[in-house]
């Protein structure tokens, strides 16, 4: 085999796309507790930091790769490009794993040592998370924590600190592991990181019971309507139309009167401020159904560019809007087009970049009972963002409600993996989260993240779903406190790095000193 074929570095290419396992479809959620050792291994078997570093690179190039691959069809080999580049914030989490883990032949790792890889480590894949997580660098998909959505009592670590305390305690368990490999016999290392690992293991089901569920204020009654796989844009708004209209028929659903109707993105082929015959249409659907339908439509405004629009729809009109605001890299906007633009030339990337809105905001519906129903509307991709869901929380809304389009992603992981989020969501808000979807995930889960209901990406019809819902003035720890555990992270790893220039700082003076006294002592020694 060529000798750049043997490298390490494909070991470590390949060990970065082991974790993404435990994402939807496949759904392996116990391999993040552990599946990031084989990459520790090959990185601290490095022999300088550099390589350490580089070695970090390519485990998450392969990490990105691995998370992206169902965007190929849409973006070409950019996803190859986001990778190699992106991947650069892996460097120092490799870096840090390398000094603090790194063992020389007969060499010991000290219980020192240890803890500081205990804290460090997992604070370096905490600030590349945070940084990665920047819309323009293609957002939070894919944050490890978010690979536990089926389990509640890990998931409540995110009502104290968001899906980032979830991620780190799944990085320090790896780190724990890899620790009791490295050490390889009973001291007091291996009994630090066995205690860790128990630690982090059972953290989350002591929030669990120690932050008990907000008091039900009310229930409400939530329909998710799903056409299903239509490229019809005209026959898939008849289509939800029709699922639509049988709640007032009474019998073919079972007599349910829901309080809130959710149609999916781009569920309407025109613009409700435009298409005024069409608007009747959707009010007397209404007035019918005894509910208020939020739809979905693409708008272009006069002297405006292209924009995504929830449209709130009662009875009696329009009553209210929101702007889709984060945007997909790629599939609604190129990031740093200038440079990349050529990429709508051998792929599906955007040709044009749509416009955002300018941020979060709640729409107020009203039940059957005529009582007030805040509701926070987000559209498609922002499930990945924890500080949406969490402005609409701090605003008063009693329910997360998503409308997504993932037909373009149809029979890849990409759908599963977005209506996993909002368990996540869920679980950080103490509010439910319900996503609809025009071809499937549709799925909707209680305010601790558990799932009530859901229909795939094959199925078409409606969901039903009755909802206890908070009083909107509760906030989970999350809520009050924000992003303070990045922000914890950044700090630990900017005072490890400061340390450690200034402990090089003083062996290279003590080193210096050294020099200098041999060099008197030979000069005063001298042989003539």
């Amino acid at each position: 085999m060529p000798r750049w074929l043997r490298s390490p570095r494909w070991l470590a290419l390949l060990a970065g796309a082991l974790p993404v396992l435990s994402f939807p479809a496949l759904n392996l959620e116990w391999l993040a507790w552990f599946g990031l050792v084989p990459g520790l291994l090959v990185i601290v078997r490095a022999g300088t930091v550099r390589e350490g570093g580089v070695r970090g690179w390519w485990f998450g190039t392969g990490f990105l790769i691995a998370a992206l691959y169902w965007m190929a069809p849409e973006i070409g080999p950019a996803v190859i490009l986001i990778g190699a580049v992106c991947g650069v914030l892996w460097v120092p989490y490799g870096i840090a794993a390398w000094k603090l883990l790194r063992l020389e032949p007969g060499q010991t790792l000290s219980w020192r040592r240890a803890l500081a890889a205990l804290v460090v480590v997992p604070s370096c894949w905490l600030l590349l998370e945070w940084i990665r997580s920047w819309q323009a660098l293609g957002g939070p998909w894919e944050v490890l924590g978010a690979s536990q959505w089926q389990h509640p009592a890990i998931l409540a670590l995110g009502a104290v600190g968001g899906v980032w305390l979830i991620s780190w305690a799944l990085v320090a368990s790896n780190i724990a592991i890899t620790m009791v490999l490295l050490t390889r016999r009973v001291c007091v290392t291996a009994g630090i990181g066995v205690a860790v690992l128990v630690a982090v293991i059972g953290a989350g089901p002591l929030a669990f019971a120690l932050t008990p569920p907000f008091a039900t204020v009310r229930q409400a009654t939530v329909a998710l309507v799903q056409p299903g796989i239509i490229n019809n844009p005209v026959a898939r708004a008849n289509a939800s139309e029709s699922l639509t209209a049988k709640f007032s028929q009474g019998g073919s659903l079972g007599g349910v009167r829901p309080d809130l109707i959710v149609w999916g993105e781009s569920s309407l082929p025109d613009s409700l401020f435009l298409d005024k015959p069409l608007l009747r249409q959707i009010e007397a659907l209404s007035a019918k159904d005894g509910a208020e339908i939020l739809v979905n439509q693409d708008a272009t405004p006069p002297g405006q560019g292209h924009e995504k629009w929830a449209v709130l729809v009662s009875a009696n009109g329009i009553k209210g809007t929101y702007i889709k605001t984060r945007l997909v890299p790629f599939g609604e906007y190129i990031p740093f087009r200038q440079q990349l633009g050529w990429l709508t030339k051998i792929s599906k990337a955007a040709s044009s970049n749509m416009v955002p809105g300018t941020g979060a905001h709640l729409l107020n519906a009203t039940d059957r009972a005529g009582q007030p129903l805040p509701i926070g509307v987000l559209i498609c991709f922002e499930v990945a963002f924890p500080d949406m869901a969490r402005v609409d929380a701090e605003k008063g809304a009693q329910l997360i409600v998503y409308q997504t389009e993932t037909s373009t992603f149809q029979g890849t992981w990409g759908p599963d993996q977005a209506a996993s989020l909002g368990a996540v969501r869920a679980a950080e808000t103490g509010r439910p989260v319900v996503q609809t979807a025009l071809t499937g995930v549709s799925v909707a889960f209680d305010a601790r993240g558990r799932e009530l209901v859901r229909m795939g990406q094959s199925d078409h019809g409606v969901l039903t779903v009755r909802l206890d819902l908070p009083a909107g003035a509760d906030r989970t720890l999350y809520d009050q406190w924000g992003d303070y555990v990045p922000w914890t992270s950044i700090a630990i790893v900017v005072l490890w790095a400061l340390t450690g220039l200034v402990r090089s700082g003083a062996i290279r003076r003590r080193a210096g000193a050294g020099g200098d006294r041999t060099a008197q002592y030979a000069e005063g020694h001298a042989v003539p």
